[in-house]
């Protein structure tokens, strides 16, 4: 990804876009109450083109401007489809720039319990493939393959899988895919089963520790969120996962967990419903938003 590039595409698409979703709601601007937009965390270029068109738009209509964490945006997903989740509920956010558990205690407010040391799950399944000479993105790649080999033909390291922690750690995992080509591991395994194992060893850290938080906190309603929470090996063993500890899984639709308009706008009509308070004109990019 170059930031640049990134940037000058957002300036090219920017306003045909904003005009075919309009054309497409079949709604006119005398009709729209507000206007959000994600604010971070992300590529500051990318940000400052979406925030000053969301600025714009809210000055020019003189309606709300409501600017919304990204990140909440991909929790927010769930409610696109489960509009009335039970809360508090326990949520693993897994992308390719954030690995992390947190609990909703209701609309708005946000607990961080643990996140990501170093590389997120995303980056590592992006990276491990571009070790393995597969394509980007990695990880439906990953995804793919692996369905037709063996999880358990190589063993790949697990990092802070055993004790208490809530904290994850992938780029060991990297390292080890790395190491394991240059021996010459892909001479004595093939690619489905090294993505395979990958997959595995990667997912069994995400359903263990979503697992323990869940018993920790007792907390009964569980959401997943972010693009890695399409990986249809993720959702099964959540799935499986959930249903042996009594606890309620839900999940998006895949085509909601990578990014997408409609989770922000979400965010930001619950959001409002419970503060009626909107960003001011002021509001400026954070590329590294926390929780």
């Amino acid at each position: 990804m170059v930031p640049e590039i990134a940037s000058r595409r957002h300036l090219e698409v920017l306003n045909p876009l904003i005009d075919e979703a309009v054309q497409k709601s079949r709604l006119g601007w005398q009709d729209i109450g507000g206007v959000c937009v994600s604010y971070g965390p992300g590529l500051v270029g990318a940000l400052l083109l979406g925030v000053a068109a969301a600025k714009t738009i809210a000055a020019v209509r003189r309606i709300p401007l409501l600017g919304v964490n990204h990140l909440h945006g991909h929790i927010y997903a769930n409610f696109l489809e489960y509009p009335d989740l039970p809360m508090p509920a326990l949520c693993l956010l897994v992308s390719g720039g954030h690995t992390a558990l947190i609990v909703m205690h209701s609309h708005g407010v946000m607990e961080l319990l643990g996140e990501t040391r170093d590389d997120a799950a995303g980056e590592c399944f992006d990276k491990s493939a571009r070790i393995l000479g597969l394509a980007y993105p990695g990880g439906p790649v990953i995804d793919s393959m692996a369905r037709e080999g063996n999880p358990s033909a190589v063993h790949f390291p697990r990092a802070l899988s055993e004790g208490s922690s809530l904290e994850f750690s992938f780029s060991g995992l990297k390292t080890a895919v790395m190491y394991f080509v240059r021996s010459g591991g892909l001479k004595e395994h093939s690619l489905s089963d090294v993505c395979a194992s990958l997959q595995k060893a990667i997912v069994d850290v995400l359903v263990r520790k979503t697992v323990a938080a869940a018993k920790r906190t007792g907390i009964s309603t569980v959401l997943m969120a972010g693009g890695v929470a399409c990986n249809s090996y993720l959702r099964q063993a959540m799935k499986t996962a959930a249903e042996a500890n009594g606890l309620e899984l839900f999940r998006p639709s895949p085509v909601l967990c990578t990014d997408n308009a409609a989770m922000i706008a979400c965010a930001a009509h619950h959001i409002f419903q419970q503060s009626r308070t909107g960003s001011p004109l002021t509001l400026d990019v954070c590329p590294g938003l926390a929780i």
